[in-house]
């Protein structure tokens, strides 16, 4: 059904694969990462709902898509190295 479907939005194989569905579901948890709201709490909070959206018992198999929204990643980061030096940038 997914190859039909892909054929009638006229997809076609790249490098003579075709699109499978489980890059389409890291398509979507990959920009839904990248349009969470800015603010390290609100990521928290999206990456929970996201986690819970997609069925993750474990919240550890979402984070890795955070490898693929580099700006997540560095608000993630600039927060880590505030955190280490006791608040001040």
């Amino acid at each position: 059904m997914f190859r039909r479907l892909l054929k009638s939005a006229d997809i076609q194989p790249h490098n003579g694969r075709w699109p499978r569905i489980h890059e389409l579901r890291h398509t979507f948890a990959t920009r839904a990462l990248e349009s969470s709201p800015a603010g390290r709490r609100s990521i928290g909070q999206h990456m929970l709902a996201l986690a819970t959206y997609m069925g993750h018992v474990n919240i550890d198999s979402t984070f890795w898509y955070l490898n693929a929204t580099p700006d997540p990643m560095q608000d993630i980061a600039v927060a880590g190295e505030s955190f280490l030096h006791g608040g001040r940038s």
